[in-house]
């Protein structure tokens, strides 16, 4: 047959995440360093385990009904993000769970524009992220993240140029950012939120990580900022935080008109949540803090380590999240020339960037320490030097 691929394709990039994890389980190797895919080790509260296993065997799980989500879910993850914005959410009107915080994104981004409008991030980006604004219609217009000795600083008149731009209609902003650990200052949020009022530009506030901040930085919710409660559509998701990866449950919480119609979007788009996922993750948002705060320490701890074994290498320290970026523009190559040496000869499975935001992204490798613990970090430093 003859096949014209849809032009939606065109520019929409594959990850590079699974050609990577594809190449290393080919290796069969154990001391291959996985830190290529953002996973993690650390195992979910218990609590959410056991409610998992029970639901199991629930009819009620076993259905598509209700399409938008679980009652005690949907009430769990109202209250998640009224405790960190102080805003009185009403969970009936303004919360819809979502398979997952990506598939809230797409179902959120089809929900608010229409085709050819824009859309702002920054770059670097997870590719998912502008994939997901390109298949929807949306025209991605990138704000600069500048590197610095210190770590990331979101570009302020780079920022104010990009949502200036005719045709913007929202603004896409993930703090801690993936894969960069990019944390959003007081300084830089009130900006975002200052250029959102001031356009009159919806907020998409990607919260995966929100709460994986270290050296003691503080969560800053958008939507408690002036003018913004009305603007800002938070998507969360059990997949970082709560440790819930194979469970894609995810949440959307903003105000109830354009949630409406995200449901609306959810149902002909994905349908339903899954049915034994959704107890489980209600259990965990229902936890003391205690348990994510031991797990943000640990993956800390982790940070700490391959900031060590990175000494002298050009990498930009994370304030937050699961990664962080090697510069190997820096060292001569591109990142995808820098990972496959870094797999031939170091056994370390690291991610390159190409099509993660602008051209320039391509000169990054991502490293992800959440999901290998500080004894096999530790000695990676001089594998890398060797290998590079």
């Amino acid at each position: 047959m003859t096949r014209t691929r849809p032009t939606r394709l065109s520019t929409i990039p594959g990850i590079g995440v699974d050609r990577l994890g594809d190449a290393a389980d080919a290796l069969a190797d154990p001391a291959v360093l996985r830190l290529e895919n953002l996973d993690t080790d650390i195992r979910p509260h218990p609590a959410a385990l056991a409610a998992t296993r029970q639901a199991v065997d629930l009819d009620p799980a076993n259905s598509y009904l209700p399409f938008l989500g679980q009652d005690r879910l949907r009430r769990a993850a109202t209250a998640h993000v009224g405790r960190l914005s102080g805003i009185d959410y009403d969970w009936r009107r303004c919360c819809v769970i979502s398979a997952g915080g990506c598939s809230g994104v797409f179902n959120t981004v089809l929900a608010t524009i229409d085709p050819g409008d824009k859309v702002v991030l920054c770059s670097p980006i997870y590719a998912g992220l502008v994939n997901r604004v390109r298949l929807a219609g949306g025209v991605p217009v990138f704000a600069p993240l500048v590197p610095g000795p210190a770590g990331w600083r979101l570009d302020l008149d780079g920022f104010r140029a990009a949502v200036a731009t005719p045709g913007v209609k929202a603004v896409l902003m993930v703090s801690p950012s993936m894969p960069t650990g990019a944390v959003l200052t007081a300084e830089e949020w009130a900006a975002v939120a200052g250029a959102c009022v001031a356009h009159d530009l919806l907020l998409i506030n990607d919260a995966a990580m929100e709460r994986i901040l270290y050296d003691g930085r503080r969560q800053i919710h958008p939507a408690a900022l002036p003018g913004m409660a009305e603007r800002t559509i938070t998507i969360g998701t059990a997949s970082k935080e709560f440790r819930m990866i194979g469970w894609r449950v995810g949440w959307v919480v903003g105000p109830a008109e354009i949630v409406a119609d995200i449901g609306l979007v959810g149902m002909a788009n994905v349908v339903c949540q899954v049915g034994i996922a959704m107890e489980g993750v209600a259990v965990a948002l229902e936890q003391p803090e205690d348990d994510v705060l031991a797990a943000i320490a640990e993956w800390q701890r982790r940070r700490d380590v391959m900031l060590a074994e990175f000494e002298g290498l050009p990498v930009i320290p994370p304030h937050g999240g699961w990664s962080l970026l090697l510069d190997a523009g820096a060292l001569g190559m591109t990142g995808e020339a820098a990972s496959d040496r870094l797999l031939q000869h170091a056994r370390i499975a690291a991610t390159p960037m190409r099509g993660w935001g602008t051209a320039d992204s391509a000169r990054y490798l991502r490293f992800v320490f959440a999901n290998e613990t500080c004894d096999r970090l530790a000695g990676m430093g001089a594998r890398i030097r060797a290998a590079l």
